[in-house]
């Protein structure tokens, strides 16, 4: 399709605009034509800055990692409480944005994904911790914090602020009395400590040895 010769909107603005879209009435609603139609102008207006709606998508995607506030102040000896408030701020970041949270599988921006995680490896090694783990480490917390985005941004409205909602109390007694002894009362507080578990487990119990093969 041939674009018009002067761009009629910048970039931000479409995608501030598919967001807006996204957050109020879900994906399928943010098709071209009606992001055309939301800013004014038509849809050749668009290629201008994106080759198609799977670009916007991408960059949709971006701008919600880019929402993650980065904790400024560290320090080697707190790197794992560090490490906690950054994946729960990035948490936080998706399961604002519910409607768009499955983008994040499709569209992972890797580039600002790799750039944060070389900064995170950085830390790790002036905390002391061994490069053998640092993967094992990035990789762990990303797939945690995007599980637990998505599970938590795709609940019904009404069951988010619960853990394991709608347990019966007289056909799955355990869990509801597993339930009644746990201290971590909310969602984001569970999901702070399974981080926590999780960084202090690998550098207790990983060693620098070769890995198991797989059955």
């Amino acid at each position: 399709m041939p674009r018009p010769s002067h761009p009629l909107i910048d970039r931000d603005r479409v995608i501030d605009t598919a967001l807006k879209i996204i957050d109020a009435e879900g994906l399928a609603a943010c098709s071209l034509p009606r992001l055309s139609r939301e800013l004014g102008v038509k849809a050749p207006s668009l290629y201008h800055h994106f080759a198609d709606r799977a670009e916007i998508m991408s960059e949709v995607a971006r701008r919600i990692v880019l929402e993650t506030v980065v904790p400024r102040k560290r320090h080697p000896d707190d790197w794992i409480e560090w490490f906690v408030t950054m994946s729960v701020n990035f948490r936080r970041a998706i399961t604002r944005h519910p409607n768009a949270a499955p983008i994040m599988l499709e569209h992972v921006p890797r580039d600002v994904l790799s750039a944060r995680y070389d900064d995170a490896s950085r830390f790790l090694t002036e905390a002391g911790v061994p490069p053998h783990l640092h993967v094992l480490i990035l990789d762990g917390i990303e797939n945690l914090v995007l599980g637990a985005g998505l599970m938590q941004a795709m609940k019904p409205t009404g069951t988010r602020p619960r853990i394991f909602p709608h347990v019966s109390r007289t056909e799955e007694s355990a869990l509801a009395a597993a339930l009644d002894a746990n201290p971590w009362t909310t969602p984001e507080k569970l999901f702070a400590e399974s981080i926590r578990t999780f960084l202090r487990g690998t550098v207790a119990a990983v060693t620098p040895t070769a890995p198991a093969p797989l059955p």
